[in-house]
């Protein structure tokens, strides 16, 4: 978010953006908003971008997903953390220059996490925002590689600011350290 006053060509009117907004997402959970509250998303199924990285899991993450999944054939280690296993796919499309993508990234780019079980992990509800803690409460923002690969910013009519509660689950507060900037 630009600091200082902007003034727009033919306003009147001065716009102070030098302290970011404070959002209440959930009662008494609020979010200090670092991206332009004009900012639409949604997922388009010819991108797939956000797959082809490793998906790190939280404690409450890895119970929902023991409960559908595997956790020895479908989670790895990375720095002491858990996280969704990157696989080799036998295709061209939905993976990424190596050739892998997540274990649940289907043939078709869909989720089979999100589309059989109907639940996904946390880091795949924040995406494409990234979010932090820092002494005044829990940031968001865009991840700034989102505004290089991610094909479904701007493109719909659903504000981000508007529809946060989608993005950051509830959990993400309760967390010693919600950092989304860690990847496998």
């Amino acid at each position: 978010m630009a600091t200082g006053h902007t003034e727009a060509p033919g306003d009147t009117e001065t716009i102070d953006h030098t302290e970011s907004p404070r959002v209440e997402v959930y009662p008494g959970r609020e979010a200090v908003v670092e991206f332009d509250p004009d900012l639409t998303f949604e997922c388009v199924e010819e991108c797939t971008w956000c797959c082809h990285h490793g998906v790190l899991l939280y404690d409450r993450d890895l119970l929902e997903l023991a409960q559908r999944a595997n956790l020895a054939e479908t989670t790895t280690q990375f720095r002491g953390e858990p996280f969704v296993t990157r696989e080799e796919k036998p295709r061209e499309e939905h993976v990424g220059p190596d050739g892998q993508a997540c274990a649940f990234l289907r043939e078709d780019g869909l989720c089979s996490l999100h589309l059989e079980e109907d639940w996904k992990p946390t880091r795949c509800s924040v995406f494409p925002l990234g979010v932090w803690l820092e002494d005044d409460g829990l940031h968001v923002d865009i991840r700034e590689s989102a505004h290089e690969h991610c094909k479904g910013l701007n493109v719909s009519e659903r504000r981000v600011i508007e529809n946060l509660e989608a993005f950051l689950p509830e959990l993400l507060w309760d967390l010693e350290n919600p950092d989304s900037d860690r990847v496998l």
